[in-house]
């Protein structure tokens, strides 16, 4: 075998092999999982507990979480999403005029409906409120069901429907339990969306 032929040759095994090794490497490298974390607040409480969950949901690898305020999320954000965590104060033991508009806007603003642009993507609630029994099960319970009729995929964490926080009386504010529970909420979600997001379609 002459030089050229040689040299032909180890050009063409090198092709292949880069050939190879790229797409081995981009098969390995899976998308993140993408989570979007909104919520209403006006004294802050809201949002303490909404930073809390981001730092659940970053605590898992290969997740990219973004968080926005009900009244800044786009189309884009939710529609790209792989899990939405919806978190609201308690008003009049239900969630905020702000978040149900948000909900409304999935319709009305975002086009969610009626090819349920939102199915199998996870959903999962938050809520804050004043006293111990002021409504913030049945504000997490309506969020999940606005999802629900979405035909999402909702979890719990932190507690029953979601994690909570109860902000005056004998614990003002959000103590570190609650933050805690925040914390467990948002990392249940990235973990299920990652289960979800890493199954094999049919």
């Amino acid at each position: 075998m002459n030089i050229g032929k040689i040299l032909a040759t180890a050009v063409l095994s090198l092709t292949a092999i880069s050939s190879v090794s790229h797409k081995s490497w981009a098969e390995e490298i899976p998308l993140p999982v993408k989570v979007l974390v909104t919520y209403h607040s006006l004294t802050g409480n809201t949002e303490r507990i909404a930073e809390a969950v981001v730092e659940g949901a970053k605590s898992v690898p290969g997740t990219a979480v973004m968080l926005k305020r009900v009244g800044q999320v786009t189309a884009e954000d939710l529609l790209s999403s792989d899990a939405v965590i919806v978190g609201s104060p308690v008003y009049w033991s239900n969630m905020s005029g702000e978040v149900k508009k948000f909900f409304d806007d999935w319709q009305f603003k975002f086009g969610v409906f009626p090819e349920f642009k939102m199915k199998n993507k996870v959903g999962a609630a938050f809520a804050t409120g004043g006293q111990i029994s002021s409504g913030k099960e049945v504000t997490m319970l309506t969020i999940l069901a606005a999802m629900l009729g979405n035909q999402m995929i909702v979890v719990s964490g932190g507690g029953a429907f979601g994690a909570s926080a109860t902000t005056e009386g004998d614990s003002p504010g959000i103590d570190k339990n609650e933050l805690a529970d925040a914390r467990a909420l948002g990392q249940r979600v990235a973990d299920v969306a990652k289960l979800i997001s890493r199954a094999p379609s049919k």
